[in-house]
């Protein structure tokens, strides 16, 4: 299935970057839907916030959110503020976990890869045993 394969992924991500970029250059306010797992709060945010996340988040953004946005190194940063005190928090989105892009209920740009599972890198069985870890190159 196209949805699936590598190169279809990096189209669509390529394209969803090309959109957020349009969008921040003209402080159009939009909407992003994510995956949640991937996303990155700085500061966490508190688990009375948190447990009521599902496995997808819609994020506004506007004002000084929409102001604070940025891309970089393949994510989608912005400040926001969640819960009823507005805890401010800076949120990573991996652009590959956007799902969908919407200006005013108007879908801009939509990526079902989005919702599947991310390819994981083979592991070495030689690297499973800790008597072999003398013999692979030190990656710190």
């Amino acid at each position: 299935m196209i949805i699936q394969d590598n190169t279809f992924r990096q189209i669509k991500i390529k394209h969803a970057n090309e959109i957020l970029t349009h969008l921040l250059e003209l402080n159009e306010p939009f909407s992003v839907l994510c995956v949640r797992e991937g996303i990155n709060f700085n500061p966490l945010l508190p688990e009375k916030i948190t447990e009521n996340f599902t496995d997808v988040i819609l994020f506004s953004l506007a004002n000084y959110t929409l102001r604070s946005a940025f891309l970089e190194n393949g994510q989608l940063i912005f400040e926001a503020g969640f819960g009823e005190e507005n805890f401010g928090s800076v949120v990573s989105v991996p652009i590959e976990n956007i799902i969908q892009i919407t200006q005013e209920e108007t879908p801009l740009f939509i990526n079902v890869s989005a919702t599947l599972p991310k390819t994981q890198k083979p592991k070495n069985p030689f690297a499973i045993n800790p008597r072999n870890k003398k013999f692979l190159k030190d990656t710190k």
